[in-house]
Formats: structure tokens, C-alpha cells, sequence
């Protein structure tokens, strides 16, 4: 499926969760793909994390050795900006920090080539903004996939205002070719997925701090009487109290809504760094 949309070498810019799991759906899909991280430590984590993933793959006859190894095969990781020069694409996925994500592209432009494509898998800040900090807005687009990103099947695709036809396209096309159904999403907090999904999960919240019920027994009342796959608070903590607390806050000061400001418990849970699966303990242990 390699070169679709004029894609031969894919850059993802951080290999943590969301960034390892980029790196190997890109991978799997048979782009080129190099995977920067800023210290060998990191980048050995990232990589580690996607061939235990394949090969629990290969364990359950979910993929073949074959499979598994041809991927391997088409990844790799540095800590050197410049490894990404030939990336006709660059999937930005590091910290929700705008200084942050404006750095990281700021270096890739100086190395990569004027046609190369860059995406951003924020899950809130702004696109128009990221791309006016670039030389090529036009070429700027947002693409947000969903953890885990070798199962879950969605990516939005978000439209910058000086987003041309061409790149939105093109960006579009290569989220269909990873085996996502992509759909388009504005350029607003939260965007599509999110802009729903907040509110259910402070909503939770702010039911268990008024004596609604037990973290269990909402997680219980949502899962069997609504179907959901989890309930809210194991979907808080598999998320990241830290990353909920961040992105309704980003919601709250755009939207100036009361469903998306982050209740008490969630700011107070964030500052005694219980922040669910990631440290051990949230509204569950671990």
C-alpha cells in the first residue's frame, strides 16, 4: 500500500504510546518509517513496545512471522532530526504542549524537503495555530488517531484554515490506506470524538462526588446498561487523568461552557499525581 497519496517515507515524531503505535500501523501498512525520540532510552521503549505487540500477533495467529519481521524490517528509530530528510510525511505525536510541537517542527523544516507534509495528532490544540508557526500552512493538517492505534479504526482529519485541497487529500487518503476509515473534523477543541467524550467523562465525575454511586457501580450501570465497552472511570484512567484534565481545560476556555470545566476531584487527582494507568493508580490501582 506503500505511495499512496504520493507517501513513500513516513517520520513520526515520538515513540511513547501514541507515537510507537503510529510508527507500526505505518509500518504494517509497508511505508518506510522512522521514528524520532529525543534519547536512545525512548526510542528503545518505543520499539520494544511495538515488537511485543507483534509478537503477541504471532502468538495469537493474528499475523504471520513473516508479517511480523517485514515490519520490524521497515522501522526505525533515531534520536537525529536529520534521519527524517527524505519523509514525505511527518506525524507529529509528543507532549500536549504548544511550545513544545512548535520546536520539534521548526527542526524538522530545516531538514526535510518543501513538498513533505505535516500532521499533528493533537487531541487539542488548535491546527491553524501550529501551522502559522511553519513555513508551510498549506501543507499542515491535523491527525488525530485513537489508543490503541493498532486497534482502534478511527482518525479525524482536520482542516487548518490555509489547509489546501491537495493536503487535506492527501492526508485523508493516507489514513484510508493504514486500514482507518478517516472522517474530517473542524478545527475546534476536541474536535469530533472529544468534543462528545468530555463532557460524558466530567459528567462522571462530578456524579461520583455528588453520591451517585461508586466508581464501580457508575463503571457497572454505563457498561451493562448502555452498552459502552468501559465504563467512565476505567476509561479516564486508560486515558490519563492528567491528559482529560488538560484537554478540558483547552475546551473550557474556547467554549466558555460549564460541561467542560474539569471538576474539583479531577484537578485535585492530577496534583497528588494520580493519573490512572500510567502511575499506578487513578480511580483505580494498579
Amino acid at each position: 500500500m506503500a505511495d499512496e497519496a504520493g507517501v513513500r517515507r513516513v517520520g513520526v515524531l515520538g515513540c511513547g504510546l501514541m507515537g510507537s503505535g503510529i510508527a507500526q500501523v505505518c509500518a504494517q501498512a509497508g511505508y518506510r518509517t522512522v521514528v524520532r525520540e529525543v534519547d536512545q532510552a525512548a526510542v528503545d521503549a518505543g520499539l520494544g513496545r511495538i515488537a511485543r505487540f507483534l509478537d503477541n500477533g504471532v502468538t495469537r495467529n493474528k499475523l504471520t512471522a513473516e508479517d511480523r519481521d517485514a515490519t520490524m524490517g521497515r522501522l526505525s528509530g533515531t534520536t537525529s532530526v536529520d534521519a527524517l530528510a527524505e519523509c514525505d510525511l511527518i506525524i507529529e505525536a509528543i507532549v500536549e504542549n504548544v511550545d513544545a510541537k512548535r520546536a520539534v517542527f521548526s527542526e524538522v523544516e530545516a531538514v526535510v524537503g518543501p513538498d513533505a507534509v505535516f500532521c499533528s495528532n493533537t487531541s487539542s490544540v488548535c491546527i491553524t495555530e501550529l501551522a502559522a508557526a511553519t513555513r508551510r500552512p498549506d501543507k499542515f493538517a491535523g491527525m488525530h488517531f485513537f489508543s490503541p492505534v493498532p486497534i482502534m479504526n478511527l482518525v479525524e482529519v482536520i482542516r487548518g484554515l490555509s489547509t489546501t485541497d491537495e493536503t487535506y487529500q492527501r492526508v485523508f487518503d493516507f489514513a484510508g490506506s493504514l486500514g482507518k476509515q478517516p472522517v474530517t473534523a473542524p478545527d475546534r477543541p476536541g474536535f469530533i470524538v472529544n468534543r462528545l467524550l468530555i463532557p460524558y467523562l466530567l459528567s462522571a465525575i462530578r456524579a461520583f462526588e455528588s453520591g451517585c454511586g461508586t466508581v464501580e457501580d457508575v463503571d457497572t450501570a454505563m457498561t451493562l446498561g448502555c452498552g459502552h465497552p468501559m465504563g467512565p472511570f476505567t476509561l479516564l484512567d486508560f486515558v490519563g487523568l492528567d491528559t482529560t484534565y488538560y484537554i478540558a481545560n483547552i475546551m473550557y476556555e474556547e467554549f466558555r461552557d460549564p460541561a467542560y470545566a474539569p471538576p474539583p476531584l479531577l484537578k485535585r487527582m492530577v496534583l497528588a499525581g494520580r493519573l490512572g494507568r500510567k502511575s499506578g493508580h487513578g480511580f483505580y490501582k494498579y
